[in-house]
């Protein structure tokens, strides 16, 4: 049995401890609301503009083509976005994400498909490097309320990939945020853009769209294209931030566990030094 001085000194240690992962707590569910906020607020936007291309595609049909439409006949060059944070300290967030996404990888490299990857937030671009996997494009460092002009380059490069034919098919994989206590990782196709469900007839609205429908549809899409990818962003951000609070909030606790089992431990080898005098001195009465 460890001596009490070292009990204690480890009691002292967890005790630290738990004071640390009470604060990043704290930190996290207040960053939490903050980015719960931010992704909320992105939705009603992206529905609006979800509805109004649903309007638009269904009163232009087959007249209008748009490159960002195009589905192509045979995929053989795949683009892939990963989403993760920049920090861990969140659970098995990060390695949901990345297992859904190597998952995905193999899956295409078994269809004779050639998969590049494009990382925002450090676990993925990592996890690229590690894996030797080909890298186009990587941002890091986005922080906690990114702005939709901060993730233009990935946005651009994927739009630009695909119209130039360096990508058949681009794929997000992303945290969606359910709630505080569910994040779940998911991955959509966000090229080429399958168009957004017709408005029932009683729901349509007579639009009337200056210049025209096609310079409508021209500006709209790769708009939409921006803002799937933001929402994916927002979202992993969220997600990220309750997951580090249900972490640290478990890690809390565990250390408080920890602390009343040392302290018992501590109890029993105080009363057993206690025992060990009396009984040397009651040996010593006797002689």
């Amino acid at each position: 049995m460890a001596s009490l001085r070292e009990i204690r000194r480890r009691v002292r240690s967890v005790k630290n401890v738990a004071k640390i992962t009470k604060a990043m707590e704290m930190v996290s569910a207040s960053k939490m609301r903050r980015a719960q906020r931010n992704t909320q607020a992105t939705r009603p936007y992206a529905e609006r503009m979800r509805t109004v291309m649903g309007e638009l595609t269904t009163r232009a049909g087959q007249q209008l083509a748009h490159p960002l439409l195009t589905q192509r006949d045979e995929i053989r060059r795949v683009g892939l976005v990963i989403v993760t944070p920049d920090k861990g300290l969140c659970g098995a967030l990060v390695t949901n994400v990345l297992r859904t996404a190597s998952r995905f990888i193999l899956d295409q490299r078994k269809l004779g498909r050639e998969v590049e990857v494009l990382t925002v937030g450090k676990k993925g671009r990592d996890f690229a490097v590690r894996t030797h996997l080909s890298l186009g494009a990587e941002i890091t460092g986005l922080g906690d309320s990114p702005k939709l002009i901060d993730i233009l380059s990935v946005a651009t490069n994927v739009i630009n990939g695909f119209t130039e034919g360096r990508y058949d098919e681009v794929y997000v994989v992303f945290t969606a945020f359910i709630n505080t206590l569910s994040q779940r990782p998911e991955r959509r196709r966000l090229l080429p853009i399958d168009p957004p469900e017709q408005p029932a007839a009683g729901a349509r609205v007579d639009y009337t769209y200056e210049p025209g429908q096609g310079e409508v549809l021209n500006s709209l899409l790769p708009r939409y294209v921006e803002v799937q990818l933001y929402q994916t962003i927002l979202e992993s951000i969220a997600s990220e931030h309750s997951a580090r609070m249900a972490a640290m909030r478990n890690a809390t606790d565990n250390a408080k566990e920890l602390v009343r089992d040392l302290t018992l431990s501590a109890n029993k080898a105080r009363q057993a030094a206690i025992t060990k005098e009396l009984a040397e001195i009651s040996a010593g009465s006797l002689r």
